[in-house]
């Protein structure tokens, strides 16, 4: 069977918090053959992450891209290579958001690879930023 993977279950996936659910998680996670992930989900795990259990930017960045290297976990109506490309943009620092590095990603999935914004700190690479 194949499904989408909510926040929830990312978060007690790459956490073990706690332990009965995560438990769970990673029954679905490592067991199903087919789950896809949105950017939605992958912002707010980020956010989450940071923000409640206070992980450093560098490990969850690496843990959602160990996430997302899953032959069996694709990314929902995105190229999975891409949105690892956009994570590793968040890593250095904290000048790219997580969620301007999806918004790069999906906009680079676009044929016009246009995004229009007044961020003048926006990831430009393979893109046009305009605003």
């Amino acid at each position: 069977m194949s499904g989408l993977l909510d926040t929830n279950v990312v978060v007690r996936y790459l956490t073990g918090i706690p332990p009965h659910m995560a438990e769970r998680s990673a029954r679905i996670i490592d067991q199903e053959a087919e789950l896809q992930v949105t950017d939605v989900a992958l912002v707010e795990a980020a956010y989450v992450l940071t923000s409640f259990y206070r992980v450093p930017r560098e490990a969850i960045v690496d843990n959602l891209i160990a996430l997302l290297r899953k032959d069996n976990i694709s990314v929902f109506r995105l190229d999975k290579d891409l949105v690892c490309q956009a994570l590793l943009l968040c890593r250095p620092s904290g000048r790219v958001s997580f969620a301007d590095a999806l918004v790069w990603a999906a906009t680079r999935s676009t044929s016009d690879r246009v995004v229009y914004t007044f961020d003048e700190q926006f990831p430009a690479d393979g893109i046009r930023v305009l605003g």
